[in-house]
């Protein structure tokens, strides 16, 4: 799989960011999946893409997994606030903080990625061929994930194993009229981000 890597290293402010809220995390049984700090006025922005942590393997390729709830993402932003408040990492300067989960938008580049969307209709390409295809994975593995292709004038797919390696991009396709079978908590993102602004509350 070809994992897309950052453009430019992670600043150190980032990296320890990274370092603070890691544990934390996964105490809460989640995982970091982004953080970027950018300028905003006077204050910066950061934001927190966060996800549940999956265990990938064989055993299990085909349950639907829960997404993170309203809820956890306010228990989580609250968690990851007070970290950075009760450190230094963040400096002097105010900011704004947003946590998040992984919306639709963001590509699949690890197998806990594909775990996570079982389901779901995805567009696909692989590294030896340019054709991109749109199909749902139904099951997702350490190594590779089942992905179902419609069969065109049929309401039959065929299921063909992808390994992971092979995948030049992968990305979630929105759905507004899914089959009864994939009318799952799956297609319950949260995309909307909880906010929290360290400026504000220091004048309250």
């Amino acid at each position: 799989m070809n994992v897309a890597a950052p453009s430019t290293a992670p600043s150190a402010r980032t990296q320890r960011i990274e370092a603070l809220l890691i544990p934390v995390l996964e105490r809460a049984g989640m995982v970091l999946e982004a953080i970027t700090v950018t300028p905003a006025g006077k204050r910066r922005l950061v934001r927190v893409l966060v996800d549940r942590a999956v265990q990938v393997d064989d055993e299990d390729r085909t349950s639907i997994l829960t997404p993170l709830s309203l809820d956890e993402v306010g228990d989580i932003t609250r968690a990851v606030s007070d970290a950075l408040d009760d450190s230094d990492a963040m400096g002097e300067a105010p900011y704004v903080l947003e946590v998040g989960s992984s919306g639709t938008d963001r590509p699949l580049t690890t197998a806990a990625h594909f775990r996570r969307n079982v389901g779901r209709l995805i567009n696909l390409t692989v590294t030896d061929d340019d054709t991109r295809v749109i199909g749902r994975i139904a099951g997702a593995g350490e190594h590779d994930f089942d992905f179902a292709v419609p069969v065109a004038k049929s309401d039959q797919s065929t299921t063909h194993t992808v390994p992971y390696v092979t995948v030049e991009r992968a990305r979630i396709e929105l759905e507004f009229n899914p089959p009864r079978e994939a009318l799952t908590d799956i297609d319950t993102d949260i995309d909307s981000d909880i906010d929290i602004d360290t400026d504000s509350e220091e004048q309250d």
